[in-house]
């Protein structure tokens, strides 16, 4: 059977997909050879961020990055109880207050690893088990002094972690095996502007992702050795085709790319001509991947027959969340303003479930931060245009679409908590500010009463937490 690679496009953008039989210049090779898949773009396999927790045994702990107002933006744990929320290592010593700057943390081999700096070397890769000595240096990737390596995508493939490595001026793919020695060069893009590996995805015993060897971005893939990091196809041959929302549905890697130039793949054939402009949202629900396009909400078998317009809605539907058999997005109809929608898939069954700020024609609530816990879907949106924004849930009917607690009732800022939201062992947690006691770690159940402030990390009205 011939390999088909498959455009959505009016010769602007559009998505394509990948599949283990597609014939392009070159032939795919790990087609059927094993290896984990992710449907989530980019998505950091083993990452801690958004595991359920509570499902037995000893509680699980998150790592986050905090401020106790003493030792600078340094690596914390917890296990969701106040006195379980504690500094794990003071890792940047060389001045007081002085920060580290932990993140991206990501699971790998009974580890979490982590990026930081300890004031001698730039940001670089760490790991911890939790504990003061069990966190250490794996490897000081780049040590210029005052330098800062900054990196990310940490995404785990076939007993590796892999990586982006910034140094100033284009990026270079690493990869460790958890050890110093193991810890090593892939690919080196470096001195290409806008080179920048990135949206790192599993798929058919590869590592896909987008960057730029000079040519224009566009897609890349890796089976972690030197040689074995190609250019899947020069899409764009006048520019660059900015590849992204890499997304695994019926055994394809779907993305959007930018089709310009005479280049395309050999043996692609038109899904669908979408004259609106770009895809965006590509998600994975009830047999279908569903997208945005311009003002429309549109879904798709992979197929050109297949891919129809389910609704026009005023503007850019976004966000898309599964949740209770629909998937939940925020949408503006042009008469209600951005407000929580769902669909099941149906022309019916795509509609606005509550209108949070209905004060006046076109106000905003503007929902995101999805997040499902315990049968219920939380989310913040604001009720106001001049107030912040406030925590809400729902269980996908308008009269189950409340909101639980107003943290803050004299916050009045445009962009303000709660964020970050993070499911732990049976309860959700979250930055908030309460107006009193800065930006602080809180958790709830779903109810007013068991909405708490857990710690207040740095005393005062100081912001403890920095991200999980």
């Amino acid at each position: 059977m011939k390999n088909q690679a498959v455009f959505s496009a009016s010769m602007l953008f559009g998505f394509m997909r990948i599949s283990c039989v597609t014939v392009l210049l070159f032939t795919l090779s790990a087609c059927g050879s094993g290896g984990g898949e992710s449907s989530v773009p980019g998505s950091n396999s083993g990452s801690s961020s958004g595991s359920s927790g509570g499902s037995g045994g000893a509680p699980e702990i998150r790592f986050l990055a905090a401020n106790d107002g003493f030792s600078g933006n340094e690596l914390w744990k917890t296990d969701g109880t106040a006195a379980g929320t504690v500094l794990v290592k003071d890792i940047n010593t060389a001045a007081p207050g002085a920060g580290s700057d932990p993140g991206g943390f990501t699971e790998f081999n009974g580890a979490t690893y982590f990026h930081a700096g300890d004031g001698v070397n730039s940001s670089q890769l760490w790991k911890t088990d939790g504990t003061t000595a069990g966190t250490v240096l794996v490897k000081a990737i780049d040590a210029a002094p005052g330098g800062r390596s900054n990196l990310y995508g940490f995404t785990v493939l076939n007993g590796a972690l892999y990586f982006s490595v910034y140094k100033g001026f284009g990026n270079d793919l690493w990869k460790t095996d958890g050890t110093a020695a193991g810890t090593v060069l892939v690919k080196s893009f470096s001195g290409l502007a806008g080179s920048f590996p990135d949206t790192f995805t599993v798929f058919n015993g590869a590592l896909y992702f987008d960057s730029n060897d000079g040519g224009g971005a566009e897609v890349w893939k890796t089976d972690g050795t030197a040689a074995g990091t190609v250019l899947l196809k020069e899409i764009n041959i006048l520019t660059s085709s900015y590849p992204s929302g890499f997304t695994v549905f019926n055994g394809a890697l779907y993305f959007s790319a930018s089709s310009l130039g005479s280049n395309g793949l050999a043996g692609t054939v038109q899904a669908k001509d979408i004259t609106e402009g770009g895809v965006d949202g590509l998600t994975v629900f009830n047999g279908a991947l569903y997208f945005s396009s311009g003002h429309m909400l549109w879904k798709t078998d992979g197929t050109a027959a297949g891919t129809t317009l389910l609704k026009a809605i005023n503007a850019f539907p976004a966000i898309f969340t599964e949740f209770n058999g629909a998937l939940y997005f925020s949408a503006d109809d042009g008469v209600n303003g951005f407000e929580l929608w769902k669909t099941d898939g149906t022309v019916a069954g795509t509609a606005l479930v509550k209108d949070i700020n209905p004060p006046a024609t076109g106000a905003n609530s503007v929902p995101h931060g999805f997040t499902e816990l315990n049968g219920a879907l939380y989310f913040r949106a604001t009720t106001s245009d001049v107030n912040g924004y406030r925590l809400w849930k729902t269980d996908g009917t308008t009269a189950g679409t409340v909101l639980v607690k107003d943290i803050n009732p004299l916050d009045t800022r445009a962009i303000s908590y709660p964020v970050v939201f993070t499911r732990l062992n049976g309860a959700l947690y979250f930055h908030a500010d309460d107006g009193v006691n800065g930006i602080e770690l809180w958790k709830t159940d779903g109810t007013a009463a068991g909405t708490q402030l857990l710690k207040d990390i740095c005393p005062g009205t100081c912001s403890g937490p920095a991200g999980f």
